[in-house]
């Protein structure tokens, strides 16, 4: 039946061809550089142009056409590696599937010299390419180009003009995957030649079409057409038919493919699965998810999200809410065991509670189509500023501005909440540590929640409790020893003017996250939010003195109070800020969200993958910092281990290229690269090797000056 399938259009394109035009593709050899050291290895491109409405075949052609083919004459010494071949389309016409290219493709293939190759003159690379070219109805005879490009082998190598598109070339190919990141798996056997097999993986968030194109295969021919079973956010399911050739094989092997809406290629991943039966897979957990990421069990990502819980606890952005546990423990010293615990689990439940709430939000982010990532809320400038007008009240309550009461507006409970040493208090300390610690990692939380992102719900949800128990263990064991408590010192008069200092690490918090408004709404937005704290802190002061402790005229301060915080609020945000307005805001950042160059510091360039594709091409390393204004962990990386002397003079002697990539407003272009190396959230720092062949290196999310030295010699040699 394949062989009729094949035959019967080829028929027809073959009648035409008698008055088909000559070829229309060009085809030429690039390589990357003009000379080589001996002993190295470069890349070599055969690059299709194909025009119009014509197309040429992928290396497996599908139900029809024919696959293109390059073959190579090399000097001695030279040999030529595996082809890499971009993603083909799927091309159904007539009934029939074929795997086709449209416009352009570069096909990849590595050439590595020997150490004893030399020569005095150029040596000449040979590709000969043969292709089938068809339009709808018609098709040319198979066409045959034979390319000739010189190299030079030298003692120092030299890219060439067209290193930077092979490097451009690379990010279209598909990514080996482990057999772990997806299944394939056995349906029942029918009584004709051909039977059905389920190829399972967990797609990314953005994905609407999927496929599976399966490689050539000469003995157990896979039919082209894919039937999708299932498509959502934790899982795709397809349907391929396989050929009967004396038996069944026991692997298949092909590219997995994730499309967007409009076609375009999500991600796309070259596997080769062991066919098994449903029984056998049923028990199997897939446990790779992203770029860089080891095979490891459930309960090894489960222990790694609680140490980065526990570890999150000595994290820059938990320290004020660490300030206010350790009042509240003085406050209780004093109190029933009993009643200590009881506090401890609250506090506990509150940060397992938002955690959970967070769980939920990702999933429903996912489920909608949109990429999740951690600490994502801080990219929304409405969160951020009422995360400053609540931190502010926090403080102006610990310096006592205004008492700790019931009643009042939603802010002034969140502030009320805070102050607290009850239930309520314990409670909402859990939740305020749980919002601070969004916009940073550590270590062993980052790639257990880059693991996270990419899994089904259940396993979300399991993963977020897992960090949750880490970041509230150690308030809930001292709980639970009330006799270490003994250390604490006595609750005293002392304490009022210790909850007053406790005032400062909250406004210190508003001030950090005032200077990232900025990355939203530029320098105005320093300027009118900070007027509008002004207006909030009046208010809270009228409330405090002459509603609260005041003895008469209570409504007129109430009255004033409200027209100093609502008035306030339609000046500053509204009819100066035009906060709410998205598209002007997006204008009004100009300089905010640009490059931060320091004085005689590392001379930054905005990251784009073209960059790094650039940078490659002319030999050089590349050092990466995806980092954003709301992350404390990336700017300690900064200050103790990246903007130092010795790394400044390590990249200015290797002749580095140093990208920076602002994730504040959270890009989907950087929200890709963090999920291609198995990262949720910024910190992530990366080194290119000037070799364009190596992998990048991912260093740990706290980094030390050694760890960044050490991975920029590495990238030298």
């Amino acid at each position: 039946m394949r062989l009729v399938k094949r035959i019967l259009p080829l028929l027809a394109l073959l009648l035409a061809t008698t008055t088909a035009p000559a070829a229309n593709t060009t085809v030429r050899l690039l390589l990357s550089h003009d000379v080589v050291k001996a002993g190295e290895t470069i890349w070599a491109g055969v690059e299709f142009r194909i025009p119009g409405r014509w197309h040429i075949y992928w290396r497996n052609s599908g139900d029809s056409g024919g696959p293109t083919e390059i073959e190579w004459t090399l000097p001695a010494g030279v040999t030529a590696g595996e082809p890499h071949w971009p993603v083909a389309e799927e091309f159904v016409t007539t009934g029939f599937t074929t795997f086709v290219y449209h416009k352009e493709a570069i096909v990849l293939v590595p050439l590595t010299f020997a150490p004893s190759v030399t020569g005095a003159s150029p040596v000449e690379i040979v590709a000969k390419a043969t292709w089938l070219e068809c339009e709808e109805g018609v098709c040319l005879p198979p066409t045959r180009r034979t390319m000739t490009t010189p190299i030079t082998v030298g003692t120092e190598a030299k890219p060439s003009k067209d290193a930077a598109r092979l490097e451009a070339a690379k990010l279209k190919l598909p990514q080996p995957k482990p057999a772990s990141f997806a299944h394939a798996t056995w349906e029942p056997e029918s009584a004709t030649n051909t039977r059905p097999f389920v190829v399972e993986w967990t797609p990314g968030p953005l994905a609407k079409h999927v496929a599976f194109l399966p490689l050539p295969d000469g003995k157990f021919p896979i039919n082209a057409a894919t039937e999708t079973v299932s498509l959502d956010a934790t899982k795709a399911r397809v349907r391929k038919q396989v050929e009967k050739a004396g038996g069944w094989p026991t692997e298949v092997a092909g590219v997995l493919v994730e499309r967007d809406g409009q076609g375009q290629v999500l991600a796309s991943h070259e596997v080769k699965l062991p066919l098994a039966t449903a029984a056998a897979t049923g028990a199997t957990t897939a446990s790779t998810t992203g770029a860089g990421q080891p095979t490891r069990s459930l309960f090894v990502w489960l222990g790694m999200a609680f140490l980065g819980g526990l570890i999150l606890n000595l994290m820059p952005c938990v320290l004020p809410v660490i300030a206010l546990k350790i009042f509240g423990f003085v406050a209780q010293s004093h109190e029933a065991p009993a009643r200590v615990r009881q506090l401890g689990l609250i506090y506990g439940l509150g940060v397992l509670c938002s955690f959970l709430v967070l769980a939920g939000f990702v999933i429903a982010v996912q489920s909608a189509g949109r990429a999740a990532t951690w600490g994502m809320q801080f990219g929304n400038p409405f969160f951020l500023v009422g995360l400053v007008v609540l931190m502010t009240l926090v403080a102006l309550n610990f310096f006592g501005l205004f008492e700790i009461r019931l009643g009042g507006g939603a802010l002034d409970q969140a502030a009320t909440l805070a102050g607290r040493e009850g239930k309520s208090g314990a409670f909402f300390n859990g939740v305020l540590a749980t919002v601070l610690a969004t916009p940073c990692t550590a270590p062993f939380l980052a790639p257990a929640l880059g693991f996270a992102f990419a899994q089904p719900a259940q396993v979300i949800v399991l993963v977020f409790s897992a960090v949750a128990v880490g970041l509230a263990a150690p308030y809930v064991v001292l709980s639970f020893q009330p006799g270490w408590l003994k250390f604490l010192p006595k609750p005293g008069a002392w304490m009022e003017k210790f909850k007053i200092s406790m005032g400062f690490p909250m406004l210190a918090t508003a001030l950090w996250l005032l200077s990232v408004v900025s990355r939203h709404y530029g320098t105005d937005g320093i300027l009118w939010v900070g007027m509008f704290l002004i207006f909030v802190a009046v208010a809270a002061w009228i409330w405090g003195e002459f509603v609260q402790r005041g003895s008469q005229r209570k409504g007129l301060a109430m009255a004033m109070a409200a027209v100093f915080f609502f008035g306030g609020y339609a000046f500053t945000l509204e009819s100066q800020l035009e906060w709410r307005d998205r598209e002007k805001a997006a204008f009004k950042i100009g300089a905010g969200a640009g490059l931060e160059l320091e004085l005689g510091g590392i001379q930054w360039q905005k990251w784009s993958r073209a960059a790094v594709a650039q940078a490659r091409s002319e030999g050089r390393p590349v050092f990466v910092d995806f980092t954003s204004a709301t992350c404390l962990n990336c700017k300690v990386n900064k200050k103790t281990s990246i903007e130092i002397p010795s790394v400044r003079a390590k990249l200015k002697e290797i002749n580095a290229v140093s990208l920076l990539g602002d994730y504040t407003l959270v890009p989907d272009d950087i929200t890709e690269e963090l999920k291609r190396y198995g990262r949720a959230g910024v910190p992530l720092v990366l080194v290119y090797s000037k070799d364009a062949t190596k992998e990048a290196v991912v260093l740990p999310a706290l980094l030390t000056p050694s760890s960044v030295l050490e991975a920029l010699d590495a990238a030298a040699k």
